[in-house]
């Protein structure tokens, strides 16, 4: 959003993942100047340009879906590329609607590398097929730079980041069933902002402290927007002690601190409208599963296999050789507590929430769980393995 601001934006508390570094080196290669210091970026908005060379996303599906969507609406010409595992993520669902508003887009059987070729586009009504916040979003910022309105349903609630800060930044954007939105009339005013924690890797630790017992932990000024909150709803009704506290506002977004203590915890169902807003968290929630009493059984969570791995596969392999009662199923998993867990080697896939959660699944083993990358965490929080160990002490 920065980048369709005519000045200089100062972005506070910004992840220090790769992921996040991927979107700022794209917007680089388009002429937008940046300066990055730890957790604070400085963005100077202004007119993009077709880079001189492809875009690389690395392994951020977010920055090649977002991305996308806004530079297609600027009438960039681009091409898209991004390492193994994010060449093979599914991109047609964002290539239809695109196509259905008018932009010249050539890809690999609907996967990376994409090309965009500088299009006029024109506003549509799409009904989106998948619950994915990114697909909302990629819209949303196409439709910024279309001819006429765009709106867009959805079955089942997404994360809704994106429209809460097109809000605050003044764009007419209208939510009433459907989500509409106007075309910019003109640059946005530049801003600054603090970004509140993830409440996804706020999980991880969270799930130490509901997994050791007799632990408490608070984390400070996360984001507690409740279409991203799904996985502390889950922990509370496995029997988790979570308290909500310290609530205000940062651009729009609701903010606050959450308390953690542990007590004994009981399986519980997850079915599909609960999904999108635990999906990145439902490895860690598996491993709290396995430390509940009773089944834990989710299902209609087919977007777990088409992540940075096939996270379905990649939950039921580890926690089966770690000892766990596991069954796989094509839409989910079942999980049977009581067995005694073990450390074991890890088989991240290189995917980082994997590796996370495994290496909080090793903390109630006799020794910890040897990951095969443990590099992978990068990508969404390189202080990942210091900070779990600054807290377990």
């Amino acid at each position: 959003m920065a980048s369709l601001t005519d000045g200089n934006c100062i972005i506070h508390n910004i992840s220090t993942g790769k992921d996040v570094e991927s979107t700022r080196n794209c917007l680089l290669s388009c002429s937008i100047e940046s300066i990055k210091e730890n957790s604070k970026v400085e963005i100077s908005g202004g007119k993009l340009a077709n880079p001189e060379l492809p875009l690389d996303c690395g392994n951020s599906g977010t920055t090649v879906r977002l991305l996308t969507g806004l530079l297609a609406g600027q009438n960039i010409i681009a091409k898209f590329i991004g390492d193994n595992s994010l060449s093979k993520r599914p991109m047609g669902r964002i290539i239809q609607p695109l196509k259905k508003m008018g932009l010249n887009i050539e890809d690999h059987n609907e996967k990376l590398p994409i090309a965009i070729n500088g299009s006029e586009l024109k506003g549509i009504h799409f009904e989106i097929p998948v619950a994915s916040a990114q697909v909302k979003s990629c819209i949303l910022l196409a439709g910024l730079g279309a001819e006429g309105k765009t709106s867009i349903k959805e079955s089942i609630l997404t994360r809704d980041h994106t429209e809460i800060m097109l809000k605050e930044l003044g764009i007419n954007i209208v939510q009433n069933g459907d989500i509409e939105i106007e075309p910019l009339s003109g640059p946005l005013t530049p801003f600054e902002m603090t970004v509140p924690g993830d409440p996804s890797t706020a999980a991880f630790f969270a799930a130490a402290a509901a997994i050791l017992p007799n632990s408490s932990l608070t984390i400070r000024n996360i984001s507690a927007n409740p279409t991203r909150i799904g996985f502390f709803n889950a922990l509370e009704k496995m029997g988790g002690e979570v308290i909500w506290d310290n609530i205000q506002f940062e651009c729009g977004e609701k903010v606050g601190d959450v308390h953690i203590n542990w007590a004994p915890l009981n399986g519980i169902e997850i079915t599909a409208p609960m999904i999108p807003s635990l999906i990145d968290e439902l490895p860690i929630i598996a491993v709290l599963a396995a430390h509940a009493e009773g089944p834990t059984m989710v299902s209609g969570a087919e977007e777990l296999r088409v992540k940075e791995c096939d996270r379905i596969h990649a939950i039921c392999r580890n926690l089966t050789n770690m000892g766990g009662e596991v069954i796989e199923k094509k839409d989910g998993f079942i999980i049977y507590p009581g067995n005694t867990l073990y450390n074991t080697n890890i088989s991240t896939y290189h995917d980082h929430r994997i590796a996370m959660a495994f290496t909080v699944a090793g903390l109630t083993t006799p020794s910890e769980n040897t990951l095969d990358y443990p590099k992978c965490m990068e990508i969404s929080f390189p202080q990942f393995t210091s900070t779990l160990n600054s807290i377990c002490r």
